[in-house]
């Protein structure tokens, strides 16, 4: 009964079935394992195991469990890469309870390696079987989205994926109260935490599981009329995940995903310690304890990041329905060039306001290509395993986690290892990445209509 239940035969919407209820279902997973976005919160505590207050001789190091976040990214792409295509014949709420299962499985395992202070279970608990839940679950709602709103996809994926952005909100805070809720003299409560936030994302999940529906067959919305093929770059024909790889499209949306990606990420990598460092003696006056009030303003930038990035999701994702995938891109790579390549400037005039009036818009951007690129394949490729090719393309993502970050770390060490003083470390970098997304602009202008050969029907009439 439970396994007949979750098959995409019993997901298929009956009358009066409303399809506003599909962005709630798609939030339920998405607010949950948006949660990645806030593993920091558990760096601190994890490596005070044994000292508790402070780090023990025994204790691992923050960049020891900070390997987590990077490892769940990972396996984030491989996951949504290998099995978009199952996503796409199991249908959604097959895909979303196995989502839930895994990254509410994740946190329970990796719960246990923090009881018995071993690191590779946590590894393998929130970053491979959580990875692989933050996969599934990333794409198991895009396909559904966007055929039950074929005339504003990029409101609907955006609504869904704008979700993941916000996660760490709720995450952050929830984790901080259950620590501080489950902590003793002799436990930072990060065991019990871990535990508690599994069940609770799960039952959680569950909701979305329960509410998500599949249009009916050849199901329209009132009035729908289907632009021309050659509107703003839209197909009304289709391509299949297999064929969709061996397309030059394919590999330049990566391209443009991957660019836009690792410039964003390279600011969030680094946001607290690059407004510090690179506005120093900003307040000559205030006594060294006062100065401790700049790491307080630095993390309030960190969280007006995660808004903007939060909001830009669907912001863009909405403004693509009118503008164009292709033309919100170029915006994206166009005015994210010139401000990457202003921000040193602002560094040198000392204008705080103008240095995060920049990473704000940034961020936005960076958001927003999260959200805009599901209706952008959907454009190229045709809704029939938009999911599928989705999943392939976010490798992009998972080679960004580590670009974007090892660009800024890296070039910063370089700089100051050569005499750059630290206000000025961050200079060469934001020239890189504005570079960086010049060639993002050339990859998204050279993207044009796919092939007639590569569509299924095609296909079909020439076999």
């Amino acid at each position: 009964m439970a396994a007949n239940f979750l098959d995409r035969s019993h997901t298929v919407a009956g009358p009066g079935f409303s399809r506003w209820l599909v962005p709630p279902a798609a939030l339920c997973i998405h607010l949950c394992i948006g949660q990645a976005y806030a593993w920091s919160v558990f760096n601190l505590p994890l490596s005070h195991y044994f000292g508790i207050s402070a780090s023990a001789p025994n204790d691992w190091t923050i960049a020891q469990v900070t390997w987590t976040f990077s490892i769940a990214i990972v396996f984030l792409g491989l996951a949504a890469a290998f099995l978009g295509k199952w996503v796409e014949d199991v249908g959604p709420r097959k895909a979303m309870f196995a989502s839930a299962l895994c990254f509410a499985g994740g946190f329970i395992v990796a719960s246990g390696g923090a009881a018995i202070h071993n690191l590779w279970l946590i590894f393998f608990g929130y970053g491979v079987i959580g990875g692989i839940g933050l996969g599934i679950g990333y794409i198991s709602p895009v396909s559904t989205l966007i055929k039950w709103f074929p005339d504003r996809p990029g409101l609907a994926t955006g609504t869904a994926i704008m979700g993941f952005g916000g996660g760490a909100l709720i995450g952050a805070p929830l984790a901080v109260q259950l620590m501080k809720h489950f902590s003793t003299p002799t436990s930072t409560g990060v065991t019990e935490t871990m535990l508690t936030m599994g069940i609770v994302y799960f039952l959680f999940m569950m909701v979305g599981v329960f509410i998500v529906r599949v249009a009916p067959p050849g199901w329209k919305p009132a009035g729908y009329v289907a632009p021309a093929a050659s509107e703003k770059r839209i197909t009304n024909k289709n391509v299949v995940a297999s064929e969709a790889i061996r397309t030059p499209q394919f590999y330049l949306l990566w391209g443009v995903l991957f660019l836009n990606v690792t410039a964003g990420i390279g600011i969030i990598s680094q946001a607290s310690p690059m407004i510090q460092e690179m506005f120093p003696g900003r307040f000559p006056h205030l006594t060294p304890a006062q100065t401790a009030l700049s790491a307080a303003a630095a993390a309030g930038f960190v969280g007006l990041l995660s808004l903007f990035n939060m909001a830009g999701r669907i912001f863009w994702a909405s403004l693509s329905d009118f503008m164009g995938r292709r033309n919100t891109y170029m915006i994206f790579f166009a005015l994210g060039a010139v401000l990457y390549a202003l921000i040193p400037t602002f560094g040198a005039m000392g204008s705080i306001g103008l240095f995060v009036l920049a990473c704000v818009i940034i961020l936005t951007m960076y958001g927003g290509g999260f959200a805009t690129i599901p209706a952008y394949l959907k454009d190229m490729f045709g809704a029939i395993e938009v999911g599928a090719i989705h999943g392939r393309l976010l490798t992009a993502w998972s080679a960004a986690g580590v670009a974007g970050p090892v660009l800024v770390s890296y070039i910063r060490e370089y700089q100051i290892a050569h005499g750059v003083a630290k206000a000025d470390a961050y200079s060469t970098t934001m020239y890189v990445m504005a570079v960086l997304l010049v060639i993002g602009f050339i990859c998204n202008y050279l993207v044009t209509a796919v092939g007639e050969r590569h569509y299924v029907e095609t296909k079909a009439q020439t076999a």
